[in-house]
């Protein structure tokens, strides 16, 4: 890599970051992702940047959000887990029965590809099912496109519901910086013990897959602490959106424009299964209603998580199934997309 090379970038990173830090600031949802998806996008359409993001950092930014939602199985969400298995399953199953049907309306009478269009009405994970998706034969570009347009507008949506439920709510706390280096280095250690161990096996995703189901279990039973420092975290979406945005063309860009229309239908059909599923979980469990909200919404789960604790809802409860519905997602969309690619 020449000198000219390593300016391009150092420059493309540095306004990447600084695009996803003004988003941060405007109050996007998962801003470190679409701002570097963008940049990447403008660089690779515009031809200032010919090249592709190394395989080695977009590896080591798969590993970095499987521990990520591995560090959502904390002691308080595993006993809500615990008492509540049966509601918890039953709301991730409907939420995910939502989904496959969201996207066999979009593989059976929209004009995506099947496997496409599967992958991007998954109900949650994005950046997970993005990175997964194209070693399952789907267009990660369009993946990427549908999976954050969703994710922005669940989120918003999300907001104005805790609105208008809780016109009152309290701020959100704001969490003390933690250095944990014991932490970091035995979540380095798990990471990397579980990429090699799924590269060697030749796990599709397995970079992703590994480290959240080693993670998890780890994390969850006390044996290690699982951390992902914010840096790294913020890092490692920078590499997935310039690594997804760089291989956007001009021709993929109109056909994602032209597509929008069926993706907004989309994406309103998805919101509005999960609400019956949110219906039925308030109808089950007694909860109140923003809590079946938040806990069923298929949005980001950092997101729906700083709305469900300003919000005053159930925050374990919501936790507890928004943890188990991002893993149970991320395992079940290979079979689920061959199987909605199938019969549409």
């Amino acid at each position: 890599m020449g000198v000219r090379s390593v300016l391009v970038w150092c420059v493309l990173i540095a306004v990447a970051s600084g695009v996803a830090a003004l988003l941060t600031d405007g109050g996007m949802p998962a801003a470190w992702l679409i701002g570097p998806l963008l940049v990447g996008i403008v660089a690779a359409v515009t031809g200032l940047v010919d090249s592709r993001v190394p395989r080695g950092f977009f590896t080591a930014a798969q590993a970095t959000i499987g521990c990520l939602i591995a560090m959502t199985f904390t002691p308080p969400v595993i006993v809500s887990i615990a008492h509540e298995w049966w509601l918890v399953l039953l709301v991730v199953f409907s939420t995910i029965v939502a989904a496959g049907i969201a996207g066999w309306i979009m593989a059976r009478f929209g004009s995506l590809p099947a496997a496409t269009a599967a992958w991007g009405s998954s109900p949650g994970a994005a950046a997970a099912m993005t990175a997964m998706s194209a070693d399952y034969g789907a267009d990660p570009r369009l993946v990427a496109f549908m999976q954050y347009l969703r994710v922005t507008l669940v989120v918003l949506s999300a907001g104005s519901v805790a609105h208008f439920l809780l016109p009152q709510h309290a701020p959100v706390p704001v969490e003390p910086l933690v250095i944990d280096p014991l932490g970091w280095l035995e979540t380095f250690v798990v990471a990397l013990v579980a990429v090699v161990v799924t590269l060697r096996l030749k796990v599709p995703a397995g970079p992703l897959l590994g480290p959240m189901v080693l993670g998890a279990a780890l994390h969850a039973s006390g044996l290690v602490h699982i951390d992902v420092p914010l840096p790294v975290l913020e890092a490692a979406y920078v590499a997935i959106g310039l690594s997804i945005g760089l291989r956007y063309t001009r021709e993929t860009v109109r056909y994602a424009l032209r597509a929008l229309p069926q993706l907004l239908l989309s994406t309103g059909v998805l919101i509005a299964l999960c609400c019956l599923s949110a219906a039925l979980l308030k109808a089950v469990a007694h909860v109140d209603a923003l809590t079946a909200y938040l806990a069923t919404t298929p949005g980001g789960l950092d997101s729906v998580t700083v709305i469900a604790i300003g919000s005053g809802a159930d925050v374990p409860l919501v936790l507890a199934i928004q943890a188990v519905r991002v893993f149970l997602v991320i395992l079940s969309g290979p079979p689920l997309a061959r199987l909605i690619a199938r019969i549409a």
